[in-house]
């Protein structure tokens, strides 16, 4: 880190390599593509990069690089047309389960995933970013109101919204049986925007 600080530009590649997995995830998840994400993964490291000097050491490196993240995934998708939309995939890697053994658990799993993805994908960026910070990234609510810039409650409060709101999505979807995610209602986002 210290080397990075004064210029070493083999340093800070070997921060970019110990980290580029997270900070990819994290873009991956806040932008729900890998175009996109790419975008915000590059555009986070150059930023890091230029700033790297003025980095206080409060937090640790793959912290600084959430928080510039976040920032740079509201820019782009703040950029991007409201009305594009794309599917994830639905090979996207499921958390360690093991279903190896058996292919109707790996079915399912794939199923509930892509449920989730969707899901996240239909909240509003102020709850998705919690969402992903704390349930993705592990994030304590305290780290989580740093790296955002709002308070702990805050970030308590949007995280129990956020899964207030993936969860009415998600009983939406099974009781369609459709699998279609439903945008939330405008009672939901008079709601939201006047928290």
């Amino acid at each position: 880190m210290e080397a990075a600080r004064r210029g070493d530009r083999d340093a800070f590649n070997e921060l970019v390599r110990s980290t580029y997995r997270d900070i990819y995830a994290l873009a991956y998840r806040l932008t729900g593509n890998p175009d996109d994400a790419g975008d915000v993964v590059q555009d986070a490291y150059v930023r890091a990069y230029r700033a790297i000097r003025r980095f206080r050491g409060d937090s640790s490196f793959s912290t600084w690089m959430y928080r510039i993240t976040s920032n740079c995934a509201s820019t782009h998708l703040s950029r991007r047309s409201r009305q594009r939309t794309e599917e994830l995939s639905d090979d996207v890697p499921i958390a360690d389960l093991r279903p190896e053994q058996d292919p109707s658990l790996r079915a399912e799993a794939a199923i509930l995933r892509h449920h989730i993805d969707r899901a996240i994908r239909t909240l509003p960026e102020r709850l998705r970013q919690v969402v992903v910070l704390r349930d993705l990234h592990d994030l304590s609510h305290s780290e989580i109101a740093a790296e955002l810039g709002i308070t702990t409650s805050a970030a308590k409060v949007r995280l129990h919204r956020a899964r207030q709101r993936m969860r009415t999505v998600l009983q939406r979807t099974t009781e369609m049986g459709t699998g279609r995610t439903t945008a939330p209602t405008a009672r939901e986002e008079q709601d939201e925007e006047a928290s």
